[in-house]
């Protein structure tokens, strides 16, 4: 039997959960079903990752922002590389193209189309338009992705509620729309107990004393400035608490100011970007997110399988990983005072904390990465079924 060709397109390799899971998903598709390659922009955090595997490709003037040359020359390098990918032998066998991110998602599909590409899958992990933008902005993102459904046969969702606002902005109908869950691997964030003296030993933290984390890019759409008031509030509660803000971004600086403005230096850390999520989740009491948009975070089911409860903001996807007072708490965006009260009861109450973090673990099942993968091999099965029929 011949192997399909599944082709997966990100604009760059930062360290984010739809990168990560991309990266697992074309490391970890059956082989003897599948050919997997992988297209991506120059840069990132898990660009050297991406290099290293097999059939991957670069393509130079793929970016995030929007330069109508650059985008030019990028629709056409993609075109050729598809091109290229399809004369692979054995020629003449499918080829799925999957497309992830706002940038990659609309030329990556339009150079699937030009290039006879007959299955085009795009996920969602969160839009790319946002209330924070321009009207015109927005609606101009909003119509570019409208336009190009025209061409996609199936969108995956992470989340129920990108699903239901992509049909109520008429971007796709409900038939073309699947959620499958973005992953983790479980396995990993359980039973890190023996590195928590390390991980706050290497950061100079007392075991004595309660921390609360941020895990997150450093960038508007992520409101960590908001972190850091509400981290102000919490310590006229909680003066022994420390705070660790894991990741980094175009706001570090202000961030740093406002550490800084605050005379918070000997108690906040900023981590800038870890590898040992993990083990950063083992020892820390509470997990906190102020985003005002998302997706689905993947940070929330690997606090879940850690055991660790969360307070985060109830947007979009967010109120599928935490359910409020069970396994964590919700809180409006925005909502800075709110932040810092619950996250200083659950410092202030261990047992809760506690009790909260073991309902998270038994919640976290649907994340689980492999899940996720089968998940896309049974869609791609049926999706070539319904393409290679006779018709």
């Amino acid at each position: 039997m011949k192997k399909v060709k599944v082709v997966h397109l990100i604009t760059r390799m930062e360290l984010g959960g739809a990168q990560q899971n991309t990266l697992f998903t074309v490391s970890n598709l059956n082989t003897e079903k599948f050919q997997t390659f992988l297209v991506t922009g120059k840069g990132g955090e898990l660009y050297e990752d991406a290099k290293a595997l097999n059939n991957t490709f670069i393509i130079q003037d793929l970016i995030r922002e929007i330069r109508p040359i650059k985008d030019l020359k990028a629709l056409f390098q993609i075109i050729k590389i598809l091109k290229q990918i399809k004369n692979i032998k054995p020629q003449n066998t499918p080829v799925i193209v999957h497309t992830h991110s706002s940038k990659a998602g609309i030329l990556g599909r339009w150079a699937a189309k030009a290039s006879g590409v007959s299955i085009i899958v795009h996920s969602i992990h969160g839009f790319g338009f946002n209330n924070c933008q321009p009207f015109w902005l927005r609606s101009s993102l909003i119509i570019s992705e409208l336009i190009t459904s025209f061409i996609t046969t199936m969108f995956i969702a992470v989340s129920w509620a990108n699903m239901e606002k992509g049909v109520k902005l008429c971007i796709f109908p409900r038939k073309k729309i699947k959620l499958i869950r973005s992953g983790i691997e479980i396995a990993k964030f359980r039973n890190h107990e023996k590195t928590r003296h390390d991980v706050r030993q290497g950061l100079k933290i007392p075991e004595d004393v309660p921390v609360a984390a941020m895990i997150s890019c450093l960038k508007p759409q992520k409101a960590p400035l908001d972190y850091v008031r509400a981290c102000c509030l919490v310590k006229k509660d909680v003066p022994s608490c420390h705070f660790l803000l894991v990741g980094d971004g175009t706001l570090r600086p202000d961030i740093e100011r406002q550490v800084s403005r605050a005379d918070l230096q000997d108690s906040f850390h900023v981590l800038g970007w870890r590898r040992d999520i993990p083990e950063i989740l083992s020892t820390i009491n509470v997990l906190v997110l102020t985003s005002f948009w998302e997706g689905l975070p993947r940070v929330l089911p690997q606090a879940m399988a850690a055991g660790v409860p969360i307070v985060a903001t109830d947007v979009d996807g967010s109120s599928e990983a935490v359910r409020d007072g069970l396994n964590g708490f919700l809180v409006s965006p925005g909502d800075i005072s709110g932040i810092a009260k619950k996250t200083a009861f659950l410092l202030t109450n261990p047992e809760k904390a506690r009790e909260m973090g073991e309902k998270g673990t038994g919640l976290v099942k649907e994340f689980d990465i492999h899940k996720m993968v089968s998940d896309q091999e049974k869609l791609y099965d049926e999706l070539l079924a319904r393409t290679l029929q006779p018709r």
